[in-house]
C-alpha cells in the first residue's frame, strides 16, 4: 500500500476505493487512536456515498485498540471541529471537501480541534497506518455511541454576533448538494432572514455542479438567482461547508482577501490591538486594513494546520485565507464558513446600504484569482523559477512557495498541498496590469 498518495500536508485524501478504502480507514483508525492516546474519539462524515462504510471501518480500527468512538453522524467540518472542542476529544472528519465525487478523505485533529499536519504527527500516523495495515489490531472492541451536538453548536455560532441587531435580509445560499444544505437551515432558523437554499439535497455525487466555489463556473447559478430574486447577498459553500464565498447584490464575487479584511476590521473595532493572521496569497489590502484599525498583522503559510498553530503561538483573534477559510480564536482556533457568514450578515444589517458599498473600502487591488497549472513536478518547477528570479536580482521570500514583490505588483507560486497542481496568484494595481503579469508568469512556468 502506497500511503504517500493519500497522506497530504494536513489531511488524508484520495480516490475511493483504489487509494482510500475500508482497509486503509481501519488501519488509520487504529493508528490515530494509538497516536493520540485519548479515551475517546469523535467521528463525523459528509454526504459522500463512501462515507458510512469508511466511518464504520475507521471506528472499528479505533475500537480495536481500546478507544471509544462517539459518532455525531452527518456534519460539516466546522461542526466536527466544534464537537472536538465541546467534547474535549480528538476528532476525525470524513470528507474530501471540494474534490469530485470519486474522492474521500479524513481531516484529523487533537482534542479542542488542535491541528495535526505532517510536521506535527501526521507522518507518524502514516507510519503506524502501514504497520496496522500489515498486522491489524486484534483487541476486543471498545464502546461506540452516538451524540447530537447540533443545538450546542447553533448557540455557539450565534454567540459570535448580536442576533438582536439582525434585520430582514434576502439571502440565497448555493450549497451544491453539500453539507451547507444541512447546516444552513439549522443556523438560520428563527432569524429574521428570508433564506432560499439552492441544491439543498445532500448528494455526494454533486448532480448540479461541483462543490468548489473557487471555480467561477460553479457560482453562475447562484449569481443568476441573486439577480432574479433581488437578494441582498449570496453565500456559496463548498462540499464540507467549512468555507463560504460571498456574492453581492449585483452578483459580483467578493474575494477571500476582501472578506478577510472586512471581518478583521470589524473584530479589531471590537477588540482593539488584537493580532490578525493572513496567509501569503492574501491581498496587500489585508495587512493595510489591519494596520489602519490598530491591529497586529502576522503573515502565515497556507493551510489550516499552520494557521491554527500560529494562532496558538500569537493568541491571534482571527485569521483569514484567500481561499475562503476563516479562523476564530474563540472557535477553538478552527475555521468556519457559517460563523463568517453570520459576522458579515451582522455587518450588513448595521450598514445603511448594499453589500457592494460595504465591501468597497476593502477592495483595493486587481487580483487574478488562483490559477492552477498541472506540471510534472510542482516542487521542482517552483525551485527552478526561484533560482531564475534570484539570478536576475529579484528579491523573493519562500515562506510558502515563492513570492516575488515588484512594488506595483506581486505574485506567489506554490505547489498545492492537496492536489498535483501548481497554484499561481497575482495582484496588481489594475485589471490590465494584472492580466499582463499573469501572462508573464504563466510563460515562466511553461519555460520550466
Amino acid at each position: 500500500m502506497d500511503t504517500s498518495l493519500i497522506f497530504k500536508a494536513y489531511d488524508v485524501r484520495g480516490t475511493y476505493p483504489d487509494q482510500l478504502n475500508e482497509d486503509v480507514a481501519r488501519a488509520t483508525g487504529s493508528a490515530f487512536a494509538t497516536f493520540v492516546g485519548a479515551p475517546s474519539i469523535v467521528v463525523a462524515r459528509d454526504m459522500r456515498p463512501s462515507g458510512p462504510s469508511l466511518v464504520e471501518a475507521f471506528a472499528e480500527g479505533v475500537r480495536r485498540v481500546g478507544v471509544e468512538v462517539v459518532d455525531i453522524g452527518l456534519a460539516s467540518t466546522d461542526l466536527l471541529y466544534f464537537a472536538s472542542g465541546h467534547l474535549n476529544s480528538p476528532g476525525a472528519m470524513f470528507t474530501a471537501s471540494h474534490n469530485p465525487a470519486q474522492y474521500n478523505g479524513i481531516k484529523l485533529c487533537l482534542a479542542e480541534a488542535k491541528p495535526i499536519g505532517l510536521e506535527t504527527g501526521l507522518a507518524d500516523i502514516e507510519r503506524m497506518t502501514n504497520e496496522f495495515f500489515v498486522a491489524p489490531a486484534a483487541g476486543e472492541l471498545a464502546a461506540m455511541s452516538e451524540s447530537d451536538v447540533t443545538s450546542a453548536w447553533v448557540s455557539h455560532v450565534h454567540s459570535f454576533i448580536d442576533t438582536a441587531k439582525l434585520r430582514p435580509l434576502k439571502i440565497v445560499c448555493d450549497t451544491a448538494n453539500g453539507m451547507g444544505g444541512y447546516v444552513a437551515p439549522l443556523i438560520f432558523a428563527g432569524l429574521p432572514f428570508d433564506v432560499e437554499i439552492m441544491y439543498a439535497e445532500l448528494d455526494g455525487t454533486f448532480p448540479n455542479h461541483p462543490a468548489d466555489p473557487l471555480n467561477p463556473a460553479n457560482v453562475l447559478d447562484l449569481q443568476r438567482r441573486i439577480l432574479e430574486a433581488g437578494a441582498d447577498i449570496g453565500l456559496a459553500f463548498d462540499g464540507d461547508a467549512d468555507r463560504v464565498f460571498l456574492i453581492d447584490e449585483k452578483a459580483q464575487g467578493i474575494s477571500g482577501s476582501t472578506t478577510t479584511a472586512m471581518v478583521a476590521a470589524s473584530l479589531l473595532d471590537k477588540n482593539p490591538g488584537s493580532t490578525i493572521l493572513y496567509n501569503v496569497i492574501c491581498s496587500k489590502s489585508v495587512p493595510a486594513v489591519i494596520a489602519e484599525h490598530g491591529g497586529i498583522g502576522v503573515r502565515t503559510r497556507v493551510g489550516h494546520s499552520y494557521i491554527k498553530q500560529t494562532m496558538a503561538e500569537t493568541n491571534a483573534i482571527f485569521g483569514g485565507e484567500h481561499s475562503g477559510h476563516y479562523y476564530y480564536r474563540d472557535n477553538y482556533r478552527a475555521d468556519s464558513g457559517i460563523i463568517t457568514a453570520m459576522v458579515v450578515l451582522e455587518l450588513l444589517s448595521a450598514f445603511d446600504g448594499p453589500l457592494s458599498d460595504l465591501v468597497a473600502p476593502f477592495n483595493r487591488y486587481a487580483v487574478s484569482g488562483e490559477i492552477n497549472t498541472v506540471v510534472t513536478n510542482p516542487q521542482a518547477t517552483v525551485a527552478a523559477i526561484s533560482a531564475q528570479l534570484l539570478n536576475s536580482g529579484t528579491m523573493i521570500d519562500e515562506l510558502d512557495g515563492t513570492t516575488a514583490d515588484y512594488g506595483s505588483w506581486w505574485f506567489n507560486l506554490r505547489p498545492s498541498n492537496t492536489e498535483p497542481l501548481l497554484r499561481l496568484n497575482v495582484e496588481a494595481l489594475t485589471d490590465e496590469e494584472c492580466a499582463q503579469h499573469v501572462s508573464e508568469v504563466v510563460e515562466l512556468i511553461r519555460a520550466n
